[in-house]
């Protein structure tokens, strides 16, 4: 089921979306391996979809850790706000990445430690990137990280303008394959 909803909001909203198909639980898995999940206490997740990487985080965090999912799309946060609102310390968010210090304050999240985003930046306008990245690198600082993944290593170079320290490695068992991202400033 929602494969077929994610082919639909693809379908009506390209550009948003940014994929024909949802993350890959490899993919999924790869995603989140980075993240000391026992030592944690605030993550967030942009554009979660259908919650592909949003299982795999929940699956593994501890309960007390403050878990963000924001997600624009409307038929994708009604599917995650049903599957997950009983879930403790797990909050799913109808808006947009580009407001996330707002969503901090308005749940308390004291320190964010992780960013996990499925956000198509390709597709996205500069101008909305530039201010998600901005505000994301503000937000971890020195000690904290990004992760992202994207289908083309052309974002690279554009993620370096908020990251100095950038790591990648390729997931074939997607489709199609993608690129994972690790980004921090650690030693900035």
């Amino acid at each position: 089921m929602n494969v077929i909803r994610f082919i639909q909001e693809y379908m009506r909203h390209p550009r948003a979306v940014g994929a024909v198909m949802p993350s890959s639980k490899t993919l999924a898995k790869r995603m989140v391996k980075p993240i000391p999940f026992d030592k944690i206490t605030g993550i967030i997740e942009y554009g979660p979809g259908t919650g592909v990487f949003t299982e795999q985080i929940i699956q593994n965090k501890r309960k007390d850790t403050v878990f963000l999912a924001i997600e624009a799309n409307e038929p994708f946060y009604k599917i995650l706000k049903k599957k997950y609102e009983h879930v403790e310390n797990v909050h799913i968010i109808h808006g947009s990445a580009e407001d996330v210090d707002h969503y901090i304050k308005q749940y308390s999240l004291s320190k964010v430690d992780y960013i996990v985003s499925g956000l198509p930046f390709t597709s996205l306008p500069r101008s909305v990137s530039t201010r998600i990245l901005e505000k994301t690198a503000s937000l971890l600082g020195k000690k904290g990280k990004f992760i992202t993944f994207q289908y083309a290593k052309v974002k690279r170079s554009f993620f370096r303008a908020f990251f100095n320290t950038i790591h990648y490695e390729k997931v074939y068992k997607n489709v199609p394959p993608a690129y994972v991202f690790i980004c921090d400033n650690e030693g900035a």
